[in-house]
C-alpha cells in the first residue's frame, strides 16, 4: 500500500492521445525531467496506485505523452483522465534542504508574524510570472523564497512572511 506521506503531487492526467493507449500528462514539477522513474503513482478512486511506464515523450515544457504498461485502448486510458499524478519522494532527487514548491501541497501555511495558521496549500499556480501558493478556499499567496521562513516536514507546515493586507483580499 502506498501512503500519502511517501509521495507528492506532480500533475494530472489529461485526455487520451490517439488510439493506442497514450495519454496527456500535465505536470507541475520538473522532477519528471530530472529523474528517471519506472512508474508514476495515480490516485484512482481515492487509492494511490502505481502505473509502470512503457514509454513517454515530451510534448512541451508542461505536458508529456505517456504510455503505461498494459493500458492499450482508448477506453482504458479514458478511465485515467483527470487522475492526480504523484511521484515517490524516495525517488526524488530533492534533499531535505531543497524541497520543491510542489512537494508542499497539503502543508499548512503559518503567518510568520502572527504565528496563526492561514490555510492549507491546495495547489501550486505557476501560470503567472510569479509562482503562487493556492490555499483551500482560493486565497493566493506569493511563493517567493525570500518570504519563506521555515518548512517543518514533520508537522507539515510552511511559515511565510505574508505581506500586510494580503489576507484581507477575498478570492473571487
Amino acid at each position: 500500500m502506498i501512503l500519502e506521506e511517501s509521495v507528492y503531487n506532480i500533475g494530472r492526467i489529461g485526455k487520451p492521445h490517439g488510439v493506442k493507449g497514450e495519454i496527456n500528462f500535465h505536470f507541475t514539477d520538473d522532477v519528471f525531467y530530472r529523474v528517471d522513474a519506472e512508474y508514476l503513482v495515480l490516485k484512482v478512486e481515492g487509492i494511490l496506485v502505481p502505473f509502470f511506464l512503457e514509454e513517454y515523450r515530451f510534448k512541451n515544457e508542461q505536458t508529456a505523452l505517456v504510455k503505461f504498461e498494459d493500458i492499450d485502448t482508448v477506453e482504458k486510458v479514458g478511465e485515467l483522465t483527470g487522475c492526480e499524478v504523484y511521484f515517490p519522494i524516495a525517488l526524488s532527487d530533492s534533499s531535505n534542504d531543497s524541497l520543491t514548491w510542489s512537494q508542499l501541497v497539503g502543508y499548512k501555511v503559518v503567518d510568520a508574524q502572527s504565528k496563526k495558521e492561514v490555510g492549507t496549500i491546495r495547489e501550486i499556480n505557476d501560470t503567472t510570472a510569479n509562482v503562487l501558493l493556492e490555499l483551500e478556499g482560493g486565497t493566493l499567496l506569493p511563493a517567493a523564497e525570500e518570504l519563506l521562513r521555515d518548512v517543518n516536514e514533520e508537522q507539515k507546515t510552511v511559515t511565510l512572511i505574508i505581506p500586510e493586507g494580503l489576507l484581507d483580499i477575498n478570492p473571487q
